[in-house]
């Protein structure tokens, strides 16, 4: 080959390189006060402003009181500048646990001294994109809450790689300003079957899945979330009717949230409202 066509193709493979750099996404430029929550979209590499957060008031969550409160004193010495630590929310389904936070949030923006809160939600599918995000609001003069609803991972998935560095061990790590929430239905954040099945095919199996299960460990804070017994879920649709007007009798509504949990098979926050949604529908009334 000579010289000058040898040179004409590392021009051209250069150049092509180059193009491909210019391609690559970035971390967007945004402005606080344009929202107090975002949505991080991994592909674009941009901070997406939400106007209006679908959420309830705080008050509003019953039957979790405990966890509540560990998780709002945690958000509160986070947004004073103080010492907290990432959370796994984990547990059943439906008993309010991305309510949580959306709600903590709001309830600790709306009051005053506490430093600028901002809530960033991330999906799974995105995890791969995070150290991007944490290097495009590292340097933000505010506090950011990202948020991650439903957090697992199945075989072969490797993004949660990025979130174990994030977490905690890596050169960058996480920055100051930052604090991570996640929710999920695994305390260890993969399905038992897939644990055992590693272990059982591992040539050392303790190891086999010591990197991922070592991932819940990486949080500070596990609060379990469990399945409502009947009380709870009454407090619940009785909280939620008052809060909305309903005018139906105590008496009524006690019948109706029994019969509507036996027809779903689940007592739950979630169960609740959608009862209350029901008969605010009957009765004519927005929710």
């Amino acid at each position: 080959m000579e010289t000058k066509d040898y040179l004409a193709r590392i021009a051209q493979a250069l150049e092509t390189i180059a193009q491909a750099m210019n391609d690559t996404p970035g971390p967007g430029i945004f402005t606080l006060a344009e929202a107090d929550a975002y949505h991080w979209t991994g592909a674009s590499g941009q901070l997406m402003p939400v106007q209006k957060v679908s959420r309830v008031p705080l008050a509003m969550l019953k039957g979790i009181d405990q966890v509540r409160d560990i998780l709002l004193a945690n958000t509160e010495q986070f947004a004073r500048g103080h010492g907290a630590n990432n959370a796994l929310l984990w547990g059943a389904r439906g008993m309010g646990k991305s309510s949580l936070v959306k709600a903590i949030h709001a309830d600790i923006q709306g009051r005053s001294g506490f430093d600028h809160l901002v809530l960033v939600e991330i999906a799974r599918e995105d995890l791969e994109t995070l150290p991007l995000l944490m290097r495009a609001i590292s340097g933000q003069p505010a506090r950011f809450i990202v948020f991650c609803d439903d957090l697992s991972f199945d075989s072969g998935e490797t993004s949660y790689k990025s979130l174990k560095t994030i977490l905690d061990g890596g050169l960058e790590g996480r920055p100051d300003n930052v604090l991570f929430y996640a929710t999920s239905n695994r305390r260890h954040l993969m399905p038992r079957d897939m644990i055992e099945n590693e272990r059982s095919t591992a040539i050392n199996p303790s190891e086999a899945v010591e990197e991922k299960v070592s991932l819940s460990d990486r949080f500070g804070l596990w609060l379990g979330f469990h399945n409502s017994d009947q009380d709870n879920y009454l407090a619940m649709v009785s909280g939620y009717a008052e809060y909305y007007g309903l005018s139906i009798s105590a008496e009524a509504l006690r019948a109706r949230a029994i019969e509507w949990a036996a027809t779903r098979g689940s007592r739950s926050g979630r169960v609740a409202i959608q009862l209350v949604r029901t008969l605010a529908g009957e009765e004519g009334k927005p929710i």
